[in-house]
């Protein structure tokens, strides 16, 4: 099978090779998931991975569906600072956490905020870029349902692909940036946001491009990513 020209070939291929692609893979549901801290122990933490991404979708869960969208409106904004929101972050809905100490705490020790800083900027890129793959899919996925949370998250999602873009390509780290020395290492997290803010949307994104064409074709990092290129790329639908 041709899937067309590059990136997208390339992109499939990695695809067609990979495990979670083969017809005789046996999902394996879990009434019960144990997740330990870097996943020890492992009583289903991969599985649900694996297999449980958009199950409130999947299963046709009007219930389930609206409390994760409650959730995610309540949690963006606390995840994405922009300077609209004043001198502190928000705080996530019933924590608890509400005094100056106690954000810059849960920030990871960050005291200076800045747009498209998120909550796991200063503990590292990699995680970073679970969280804005997560909510990149999550608005994804209800813009096809019908809802588009999209309008609402752009300007979130775009300072913060930008800024954490802009120092993965290698720009000068300022101090005032966890004290000029975060842990970089975004991974290939950015198709489906910038597909959707600059394709769809006509959001220009030069850095969040430059890194999205230089990490093409984007594979899967078995955990929340996987082949965004074929599925995502230059996709206008």
């Amino acid at each position: 099978m041709n899937a067309g020209p590059q990136p997208w070939k390339g992109a499939f291929d990695q695809m067609m090779g990979h495990s979670l692609a083969s017809l005789s893979r046996t999902p394996k549901p879990r009434a019960i998931v144990e997740c330990g801290s870097f996943s020890k122990p492992n009583n289903g933490c991969t599985d649900e991975r694996q297999d449980a991404l958009g199950i409130s979708v999947f299963l046709e869960d009007r219930a389930s569906y609206d409390k994760a969208v409650t959730e995610f409106r309540g949690r963006v904004p606390a995840f994405i600072y922009i300077a609209s929101d004043g001198t502190l972050p928000e705080a996530p809905p019933g924590s608890g956490i509400d005094t100056r100490a106690e954000i810059i705490k849960y920030w990871q020790g960050q005291s200076t905020f800045m747009d498209g800083l998120t909550q796991e900027t200063c503990r590292d890129f990699t995680h970073t870029g679970y969280g804005l793959s997560a909510i990149s899919h999550f608005a994804e996925t209800t813009r096809i349902q019908g809802q588009d949370l999209y309008p609402k998250i752009s300007e979130r999602l775009r300072h913060a692909l930008g800024m954490h873009a802009k120092y993965q390509l290698g720009a000068a780290v300022p101090s005032s940036l966890c004290g000029g020395t975060p842990h970089l290492g975004l991974g290939p997290i950015t198709e489906v946001g910038f597909n959707a803010l600059n394709n769809r949307m006509g959001i220009a994104m030069t850095n969040t491009q430059r890194l999205t064409e230089q990490q093409r074709p984007a594979g899967t990092n078995v955990l929340f990513v996987a082949w965004e290129t074929l599925t995502h790329a230059a996709n206008s639908n």
